[in-house]
Formats: structure tokens, C-alpha cells, sequence
């Protein structure tokens, strides 16, 4: 179903909200990469285990569409 997919994969936004315990709540210089705890490694390699999956698959890749934006972002910082 369409509609299920485009919401799970917007859901995929959700991780960030471990974002909200972080101090200061935002600086545009922090890589979110482990330093998150939804966006550790640990994490990161539950959302691959997720993707192998056929039942959780959808899951898996928006959670690591969201990982890749976020390393998109890290790369960015490291040009500045």
C-alpha cells in the first residue's frame, strides 16, 4: 500500500526526537552521528537488521534514508 509506505517512511523523522535531550537543543556544528543515541552506531546497524527483513524492510529504510540526510549534514560541517 502506497499510502502505509509514505507514511513510515515520513515517520522515519521520528528518530530525531532523542535530539530534544541533547545540550544546547541545537548547534548547527554537531554532528548527529554518535552522538545521538538513536543516531549510534549500535543504532545504525538495528536499522540495517531491520532492512534485511522483508516484514520490517520499510522500516529499516526510512530509518536509514534518515541516517544518510544526517551524514549528508556531518559532511557538510566538515567543509566549513
Amino acid at each position: 500500500n502506497k499510502t502505509f509506505s509514505i507514511i513510515v517512511l515520513i515517520s522515519g523523522i521520528v528518530i530525531d526526537v532523542d535530539h530534544l535531550f541533547a545540550t544546547p537543543l541545537f548547534d548547527p556544528m554537531r554532528c548527529s552521528i554518535n552522538f545521538h543515541p538513536l543516531h549510534t552506531y549500535w543504532a545504525i546497524a538495528i536499522y540495517i537488521v531491520l532492512f534485511l527483513y522483508r516484514k520490517t524492510r520499510i522500516f529499516g529504510l526510512a530509518l536509514l534514508i534518515h541516517i544518510l540526510a544526517d551524514l549528508a549534514d556531518c559532511y557538510m560541517i566538515t567543509l566549513n
